[in-house]
């Protein structure tokens, strides 16, 4: 009797050895469940998160009749400014992408956006991708409006590409193998790397 009592003290009850296996599989499960809804909420909502807690400007050095000033964001432009823009995409496109190119000869994508916006409204923009993202107010994917700037990241933490969008889900932009184009946000890579726009100029 003390030997089966003893026995049954100290043995391993079967249910756990095979449940283990089990047991380890469906905690990975959950794990990687949450991972994946941590990694799913969408890269735009974190992104524009992110940017909504730097510092941003509400101002824009623009050039006017009695010179240069500050011009509160977003810009007020006329509907020819606008369509005039669009006849220099259209010229533009085909130029070839160049790292660092702010002039005709070659652009890279923040050096387009900045070209543009001086050329078509007079205004001064910043040179890079992340200073262009802290210009005026943030908005999002379903509330954009021709003439605002797009943003995307393609490694998740920063912005590091920048198109203008011209409605219908299209934006014009320097992609660095294509050149001056204008895309779709419904395609693949740029539905799954938009981060968020911004509202610099608004068209009257």
């Amino acid at each position: 009797m003390n030997e089966h009592h003893r026995f049954r003290l100290t043995s391993k009850p079967e249910w756990r050895s095979t449940m283990q296996p089990f047991v380890i599989l469906l905690l990975s499960a959950i794990m990687l469940s949450l991972g994946a809804c941590q990694s799913s909420r969408s890269l735009s909502d974190r992104m524009e998160s992110k940017y909504s807690l730097k510092k941003r400007k509400s101002y824009i050095s623009c050039s006017r009749p009695e010179g240069i000033s500050g011009c509160p964001l977003p810009v007020r432009v006329s509907e020819n400014s606008y369509q005039q823009m669009l006849r220099w995409i259209d010229a533009a496109k085909g130029t070839k992408y160049h790292y660092g190119g702010t002039v005709p000869d070659g652009f890279d994508c923040s050096g387009f956006v900045q070209y543009l916006y001086s050329l078509s409204y007079q205004v001064a923009l910043p040179r890079t991708s992340g200073d262009l993202a802290l210009l005026g107010s943030i908005v999002r994917l379903d509330d954009l409006r021709r003439g605002d700037l797009v943003f995307f990241s393609s490694g998740g933490d920063l912005v590091d590409h920048v198109g203008i969008f011209i409605g219908d889900g299209r934006f014009a932009h320097s992609a660095s193998k294509a050149g001056v184009t204008v895309s779709s946000l419904r395609q693949t890579w740029y539905s799954a790397h938009f981060a968020f726009g911004t509202r610099v100029i608004k068209v009257e």
